[in-house]
């Protein structure tokens, strides 16, 4: 069920946070707005790691109570 879940909310996840990182690395060529840009890169990157990879990671190591991952 989590594998399920993780599957179909991948690609929406991924595409916006791509998106947003595309849009913001417009911004880096301009020396005021350039750090405001650097940190939205680096947060959107970040928070999309923890959202697909390691939440899910740690929800399956902090579950495992012996019983299989099916419904």
């Amino acid at each position: 069920m989590l594998l399920e879940a993780g599957a179909i909310r991948f690609k929406p996840i991924f595409l916006t946070a791509v998106a947003a990182m595309i849009g913001a690395a417009f911004i880096l060529a301009d020396p005021i707005f350039q750090g405001l840009a650097i940190s939205l890169v680096f947060g959107l990157a970040s928070s999309t790691a923890l959202t697909l990879l390691v939440i899910p990671a740690l929800y399956v190591w902090l579950r495992d109570d012996g019983r299989p991952m099916t419904e």
